[in-house]
């Protein structure tokens, strides 16, 4: 059930650009979104049953559970956005919207995924490498694609400023967990990268794409392709398991190199 929904906030500036942020905590999610005349539109909904059941506190199967859910959960914050800015007029459905992120994500595990898998099995033929030389290379390329990629978009205004609202979404987050008062001048002083960011799930999930790779042995180009699309969820179980392992550990001394590059990521997905 809605606990709130179209509630306005007063209006701030009057950009009519396509502004917004979604948060989820442990019982409710939220969505605000700038309006076009410069008001700020929000949602806040309880979170399904699927976060209480059996499923979601099964390791390895949990990640999968909570990453499907999280997808719909964006889905319908990007809806959500998209009517605000839209107007009764042009209303969207979720449908539209959701067939664009299956695309997107198909697109992300072909460039990402099956792109290296193919270039790294073409190396090991042409220059007689073994294959573990040739995992470390996909890796390598893979890694290579992912940071380049988020360099090169961050160079695009308008995905500059949706990396200011990532800071500003991590700051407000230390500033709740630490319990300040979530004032501007209290929240900016809390860092803008956080341990249980996606950007860093993201790198979790290419460093562990180098050891699972390594250890299927050399395949056929067809194998290889297959099994970089099979494996996918693997990964990702594995990569949600290590976060919620390191945010645990990582306000010890020994844990913090755990999280070192996944913090040293963000500095790419963040502004200030």
């Amino acid at each position: 059930m809605s606990e709130a929904r179209g509630n306005r906030l007063p209006a701030y500036g009057g950009q009519a650009v396509i502004e917004g942020v979604m948060m989820r905590g442990r019982r409710a999610w939220a969505v605000a979104v700038r309006a076009p005349d410069g008001g700020i539109v929000t949602r806040v909904e309880q979170l399904g049953s699927l976060y209480r059941s059996r499923w979601a506190q099964v390791p390895f199967v949990r990640g999968l559970v909570l990453l499907w859910d999280a997808l719909v959960l964006g889905v319908q914050a990007l809806t959500f956005s998209a009517n605000v800015q839209a107007g009764e007029e042009e209303q969207l459905s979720g449908a539209s919207l959701a067939l664009t992120l299956a695309a997107s994500l198909g697109a992300g595990i072909g460039l990402f995924f099956l792109l290296p898998a193919g270039a790294a099995w073409g190396f090991e033929r042409l220059l007689g490498v073994g294959h573990l030389t040739a995992s470390v290379v996909e890796g390598l390329a893979r890694l290579g694609l992912l940071i380049g990629y988020l360099a090169a978009i961050g160079r695009i205004p308008e995905v500059g400023r949706v990396f200011g609202y990532h800071a500003a979404e991590h700051m407000t987050i230390h500033a709740f967990e630490a319990g300040a008062p979530l004032e501007v001048s209290s929240v900016c002083a809390f860092p803008r990268e956080h341990p249980r960011c996606g950007t860093a799930f993201l790198l979790t999930v290419v460093i562990l794409s180098i050891l699972v790779f390594s250890l299927l042995g050399p395949l056929p180009l067809a194998s290889r392709l297959a099994s970089r699309l099979l494996l996918v969820p693997v990964l990702a179980a594995l990569a949600y398991e290590y976060l919620r392992l390191t945010t645990r550990l990582h306000r010890y001394q020994w844990a913090r190199p755990l999280v070192m590059a996944n913090l040293a990521l963000q500095r790419l997905t963040t502004r200030p």
